[in-house]
């Protein structure tokens, strides 16, 4: 009989050093992942996961090309190979309408949210084409916002509905090379972003009214992520909506 456990998988996590990402690569490694962490800031990324010895460390900015070539060259150099991609990095970019944000701000949140991920994609893509067996996963992170925006949040609300067509794409592109690329929708779990939105405080509603709205832990979100992760070769998952429960999105309006 063979009792050989099966190699552990290697996750490559973009935005690692704070918020979905972190808890992502904690719980990653927790259930025995080689875990990959890339993000801006090297102080934040070695927050996340200290003293793991199934965590590499390579600080990346994803708009950068060549940032995002190295990431994946030193993955393969360190762990062998790439079996997923949690694609998460991202900003909420500037608050305004589309009358209202300068083309700065808009830019800056397409760079981040959207060519970024892209980047990160592609890479990806190219490194599971190429291994022994070839294959893996990409999980991409989009938001509630792929489906129905918040009051002015223009730049945030079309990169994540680009998401959705970027998601498709490659889970149609990678099938011949057993590549398969799903989406997750996260809706006020408890991260700094939702300071941003004064959640807790009293987020804008599409009437002009504030309201102070529910949120849910981190962990359960990071779990969520590392069970499409999971799933077999023969199964994916395309999108998946997780919120806190009784927030405004079903309804939203």
């Amino acid at each position: 009989m063979n009792t050989q456990k099966p190699a552990a998988k290697v996750m490559v996590i973009t935005g690692a050093g704070s918020g979905i990402g972190r808890a992502v690569a904690r719980r990653a490694i927790a259930e025995g992942y080689k875990v990959v962490l890339a993000g801006r800031r090297s102080a934040e990324l070695a927050e996340s996961v200290p003293s793991a010895p199934n965590a590499l460390l390579v600080p990346t900015d994803v708009t950068d090309v060549d940032a995002v070539r190295t990431l994946f060259e030193r993955a393969v150099e360190h762990f062998g190979r790439v079996d997923v991609l949690f694609n998460n990095a991202g900003m909420f970019g500037p608050s305004g309408a589309v009358d209202e944000i300068s083309l700065t701000g808009w830019n800056d949140t397409l760079a981040v949210n959207l060519t970024g991920s892209m980047l990160c994609a592609a890479q990806a893509v190219r490194t599971m084409k190429s291994q022994t067996p070839h294959g893996g996963r990409i999980i991409n992170n989009g938001s509630i916002s792929a489906h129905s925006p918040r009051p002015k949040s223009v730049a945030y609300t079309v990169s994540k509905h680009a998401i959705s067509g970027l998601t498709k794409s490659i889970e149609l592109d990678g099938r011949a090379y057993g590549i398969s690329c799903g989406q997750i929708d996260i809706g006020n779990t408890a991260t700094d972003i939702m300071n941003e939105l004064d959640v807790a405080t009293g987020a804008l509603q599409a009437n002009g009214s504030l309201l102070v709205e529910p949120m849910f832990p981190v962990e359960e979100a990071a779990r969520t992520v590392l069970f499409m992760a999971g799933l077999p070769a023969s199964a994916t998952i395309g999108q998946l909506v997780i919120t806190a429960a009784g927030m405004p999105f079903v309804g939203r309006g």
